[in-house]
Parts: structure tokens; C-alpha cells; sequence
């Protein structure tokens, strides 16, 4: 039997969200004038929250203006390592910490699922100690320059339970053979966190609070 201890990473681990401020850690290192393009960035936020584009396409939009149209690999590997030291330092909830670590020695594989991009993520994963991490990917150019374009699809709600799926099966890992944990702060991630064996609400938004509480699934509160 496989044991899986499996995290969402924004505000379920974070503290915050983690993609706006990798794109202005970017901005600040790389180009700076980009900053005056936040206020465009909102446009296109706006846009999303009228459903003219969707998810991926507003991670897209912003990663062209903020973040550029090309970061060559010494750029991305560097942005990331110092965003992801950033985010350490000071970013990560205690109490994430803690689960992690009790995981950890109860025997569980831990997992990052989080539809941040991969080539941040990563970074992240490894300081906190995962084993694995499933996120969103990116193209990348023949010289290995990171591209604002998402490959595949956004790792987000039923999106990511199928790469969860995919990452099993390419593991050789029969769901009936794995005994999975979850942990998330948003209802996005119902579909995995039905599927799981344990289901933790983690810092939950209202939404997610009302489902668990109808679904009897665990609140946990690592904010204190």
C-alpha cells in the first residue's frame, strides 16, 4: 500500500498567493519598467472575472508583460531559487510545516499539486522537502528560454486531479493499491479533494467551509 500526502501550495502552505509576486520578484530583477505594466496586467484580470478569458489565458497575458516573452534558463533558474528563498524565509505557514514533517515520518510520500507554474514550484517543493511536484507547465524555445505559453493544461480543479491521476499511473500506482491524503484551502480542488481518502480543508475560503462542512470533510487552521 503507497501512502500519498498530497498539498495544494498556495495559501494552503503559503501564506499568499505566490504568482503575482513571482512575476513582480521577475519584473524587479529583470526589467523594471515592466512594473508600469501592472496597471494593463489588471485589464486583463478584469477580463477573467468577466469570463472574456480564462485561467491559463490570464496566466499567459500577464506572464508576457510582466515577466517578458523570453527567460533564458541561468535567468529562470535564478529568479526562482531567490523567489523560492523569499518565500521560505517567510512565507510558509508553521503549521504547514509541521503537517509536512509528520507526514514525512509517518511514512507518506509528499506531493505538491499546485497550479502555480513548475519552473517556480520546483524551488519551493524542495525546500519544504516534497518528493514529487505536479503544476502547470510551460514551453519552452530550442535554447531552453522559458516561454509565456502554458503546455498542457492549467493544473487547476479537475485539470489537476487527472495530472494527480496521470502521475500515478505513469508511477505504476493503482488507486485501489494507495491510500491518499489532501490538503487544500480552496473549493477549486473538490474533485481531488472527493477523491482522497482523507480530505483536509486547509485555511478555507467560504465556499470551501460550507462544502466541508456539508461533506464532513476535516478544517484545519494553520493561520494560528
Amino acid at each position: 500500500m503507497q501512502h500519498l500526502a498530497i498539498y495544494d501550495m498556495d495559501k494552503t502552505i503559503t501564506r499568499a498567493p505566490t504568482w503575482t509576486p513571482f512575476m513582480l520578484h521577475a519584473a524587479r530583477h529583470r526589467a523594471p519598467w515592466r512594473l508600469a505594466l501592472m496597471p494593463v496586467a489588471a485589464l486583463a484580470s478584469l477580463g477573467y472575472a468577466l469570463k472574456l478569458i480564462d485561467r491559463a489565458g490570464l496566466k499567459q497575458i500577464t506572464q508576457r508583460l510582466i515577466v517578458g516573452k523570453r527567460v533564458t534558463p541561468g535567468d529562470r533558474t535564478a529568479l526562482s531559487e531567490a523567489f523560492a528563498e523569499t518565500v521560505d524565509a517567510s512565507g510558509i505557514f508553521e503549521g504547514a510545516r509541521d503537517r509536512i514533517a509528520a507526514d514525512r515520518a509517518a511514512g507518506y510520500r509528499l506531493v505538491l499539486a499546485t497550479a502555480s507554474y513548475r519552473f517556480y514550484a520546483e524551488a519551493i517543493g524542495a525546500r519544504l522537502g516534497m518528493d514529487v511536484v505536479i503544476a502547470t507547465e510551460s514551453h519552452f524555445n530550442d535554447a531552453g528560454d522559458l516561454l509565456p505559453r502554458i503546455r498542457g493544461e492549467n493544473c487547476y480543479g479537475y485539470a489537476k486531479l487527472a495530472r494527480i491521476e496521470q502521475w500515478m499511473a505513469d508511477q505504476g500506482i493503482a488507486r485501489d493499491d494507495a491510500y491518499i491524503r489532501f490538503y487544500s484551502d480552496h473549493v477549486s480542488d473538490a474533485p481531488v479533494l472527493a477523491w482522497a481518502d482523507e480530505p483536509f480543508a486547509v485555511n478555507a475560503h467560504g465556499p470551501l467551509r460550507k462544502l466541508a462542512a456539508a461533506s464532513g470533510w476535516p478544517c484545519l487552521d494553520w493561520e494560528r
